[in-house]
C-alpha cells in the first residue's frame, strides 16, 4: 500500500483544519493510499524532518496557512526529499494555495491533489539557509502577521491584519537600505519592501499582476519613504491595482539580490518571524513540485 505524510496545523485561519481529517484520510483510503497525520505542535522541526525521512512517503500534504506550508517545506527541501506537496488551504491568507488556484472548498481540494496532476513551482532561498514559496518582506506592517493574536484571525481573517496595521500607523519610520542585484544598485530610504514569488501577498490579490512563481526570477517591490498621504495613496492604488505606476514605488526583477540595512528591521518570511538583515536572497527554478489543476 502506498503511503503519504498529512502535516496539519490545528491553529490556524479558523481552526478547522482537525475537523477536516476523517474526511482527508478517508478520501486517501479510497485511493488504497495510508495516510498518515503528524500534528504540528511547536518548532519541532527535527522530529518532522525525521519523520519525513524515514517514512518513504509517495506526497506529502499540507493543510494550514502559509507558515505551515513553509515549515513543512523547509523540513522536505534541507533534507532533499523531493515529493510533491499538496496544499490544502486552511490559514488566514492563504497566498501560495491562491497563487496555484488550488480551491478552498475541502472535497474541490482532494479532487486536485487525487488526480495526481503536479507542477513546478520556483523556491525563494534566503541566506543558504530558509526557503519560502511566497515573500520575504521587512518594514512597516510585515510583523502584522505574525503578532496578530489568533483569536483575532480566527474570527475577522485577513480583516484582522487590516485592523492591527492600522493601530500601528503612528509608529512608521523610515529606513535606509542598500539593494544589490545582478543588474544594478540602489541606496534608498525606504518604508518596505517586498520580494514576491507569484501575484498575491498579504491577503491581497493580483498584488502584482506580470509575477510568475515559475520563472526562476523575483519581483521586488519598495515603497520609498514618503508622508502618510502619499502612502494611502499607494496603498488605494494597491486595491486598485494600479501601484506599480505611483512615483513612489520601486519595482524590480531579479534572479538574486542582497538587501543590507538596519538589523533591528522587522522581516517577515511567508508571514513569520524572518532573519535579521543584511540577506542574500536567490530563487531557484521549479525546486518543488505541487499538486494543481
Amino acid at each position: 500500500m502506498k503511503k503519504a505524510i498529512l502535516i496539519y496545523n490545528p491553529m490556524s485561519g479558523d481552526h478547522s483544519a482537525d475537523k477536516q481529517l476523517d474526511y482527508i484520510i478517508r478520501r486517501f483510503q479510497e485511493k488504497n493510499i495510508l495516510l498518515q497525520p503528524y500534528r504540528i505542535f511547536s518548532n519541532e522541526t527535527e522530529i518532522l524532518e525525521d519523520v519525513l525521512k524515514h517514512g518513504d512517503y509517495e506526497c506529502a500534504l499540507v493543510s494550514g496557512g502559509d507558515g505551515t506550508l513553509n515549515y513543512s517545506i523547509n523540513a522536505l527541501l534541507k533534507n532533499n526529499i523531493n515529493i510533491p506537496v499538496g496544499v490544502i488551504p486552511s490559514g488566514t491568507s492563504n497566498d501560495f494555495a491562491r497563487c496555484i488556484n488550488m480551491p478552498h472548498d475541502i472535497s474541490k481540494c482532494m479532487d486536485v491533489i487525487l488526480a495526481g496532476n503536479t507542477i513546478d513551482v520556483d523556491v525563494g532561498l534566503i541566506n543558504n539557509n530558509h526557503y519560502f514559496l511566497t515573500t520575504c518582506a521587512g518594514g512597516i506592517f510585515v510583523d502584522v502577521s505574525f503578532n496578530t493574536h489568533n483569536e483575532l484571525k480566527k474570527n475577522f481573517g485577513t480583516f484582522a491584519y487590516y485592523l492591527k496595521a492600522i493601530s500601528e500607523v503612528t509608529n512608521i519610520r523610515s529606513f535606509p537600505v542598500t539593494v544589490e542585484t545582478e543588474s544594478q544598485t540602489l541606496q534608498e530610504e525606504i518604508l518596505l519592501f517586498i520580494i514576491l514569488n507569484g501575484k498575491h501577498a498579504a491577503g491581497f490579490t493580483n498584488l502584482l499582476d506580470v509575477a510568475d512563481y515559475s520563472d526562476g526570477m523575483m519581483d521586488l517591490i519598495i515603497l520609498k519613504n514618503c508622508s502618510h498621504l502619499d502612502m494611502a495613496t499607494v496603498f488605494f492604488n494597491v486595491l486598485s491595482g494600479t501601484y506599480i505606476n505611483n512615483k513612489n514605488v520601486i519595482s524590480l526583477k531579479a534572479r538574486s539580490c542582497t538587501i543590507k540595512g538596519d538589523s533591528s528591521i522587522n522581516l517577515s518570511v511567508d508571514g513569520e518571524k524572518g532573519d535579521a538583515l543584511p540577506i542574500e536572497v536567490r530563487f531557484i527554478n521549479k525546486a518543488l513540485k505541487v499538486f494543481a489543476r
